[in-house]
């Protein structure tokens, strides 16, 4: 805070703890209609946030809401392929219009921006924050009952912009078994209670591998930490999901919405009572 803070924040410059969140969100598109914003995150790269946003988004189309997904990770986006939408969006004068899966999950992605899907992203932290910005403002979503943001890995510049400039409900963590990731966890947890942003789930996600031919669980990456974390930081929602080979080939091969498996059931409960 600074010294000279006069404690209204509606014409304050400065960027400081206390300021209300809600001072910096940014208008959703006009024609565009969304209920509830969910935000998975991780403090590091590679424990699947991506897949469990993908699975989070199948398991409430599946119940028959509308539901979206607004692709925040700019400089590593997987979503489009785990739908198998590729090629690019168009815009008319209600605003961009975001590509649909073949469940009816509406998407928006910067591949579907680019002339070619395989083109890096070399942009600044700001530029990119913009981009994830104008997902919200500019793009036409309709009617959605439930939009999950699949966030970059990390504490950063996209992060701070989404816990900001969208009316975030509810904060998904994702991580894996290993020790080292409690300690992520708590980092990402932290930023969210800094911004007034409520965690409202845990997935652990390669949590165990059960045995196709006996049926028992082996813990590849050590034991599963997942209810002692969420006890300690107070989590309402927890999932665990298994290493499963047949999810992997699926999200390759752009058919996430053929999985069956129940997984999330119990957390998409709780974000339904939000």
């Amino acid at each position: 805070m600074s010294e000279n803070c006069t404690h209204d924040c509606k014409t304050c410059k400065e960027n400081c703890s206390d300021r209300d969140p809600a001072s910096f969100l940014k208008p959703l598109n006009e024609h565009s209609k969304v209920g509830k914003v969910i935000a998975v995150v991780s403090g590091k790269g590679g424990v699947g946030k991506s897949m469990v946003t993908s699975q989070l988004a199948v398991t409430m189309a599946r119940r028959g809401y509308k539901v979206a997904i607004l692709d925040a990770d700019i400089t590593g986006p997987s979503i489009p392929q785990s739908f198998h939408i590729h090629g690019s969006v168009a815009g008319n004068e209600m605003g961009i219009e975001p590509a649909e899966s073949k469940g009816g999950v509406k998407i928006m992605s910067i591949n579907l921006l680019l002339s070619d899907e395989t083109d890096p992203v070399v942009w600044r932290g700001p530029v990119i924050a913009g981009a994830v910005t104008q997902f919200w403002t500019d793009v036409h979503w309709g009617d959605v009952d439930y939009m999950f943001v699949d966030m970059p890995p990390g504490t950063g510049d996209v992060a701070l912009t989404v816990f900001q400039s969208l009316p975030v409900d509810g904060v998904v963590v994702v991580s894996t078994p290993q020790e080292l990731v409690g300690m992520i966890v708590a980092k990402c947890v932290k930023m969210a209670g800094m911004l007034k942003r409520k965690v409202i789930g845990l997935v652990e996600n390669m949590s165990f591998f059960k045995c196709p031919d006996c049926g028992s669980e082996h813990a590849i990456f050590g034991e599963s930490r997942a209810r002692e974390l969420a006890e300690t930081y107070d989590i309402p929602g927890v999932a665990r999901l298994p290493i499963d080979p047949a999810l992997t080939r699926l999200c390759d091969a752009g058919e996430i919405e053929q999985f069956k498996g129940d997984y999330l059931d119990e957390l998409c409960d709780t974000i339904v009572k939000m």
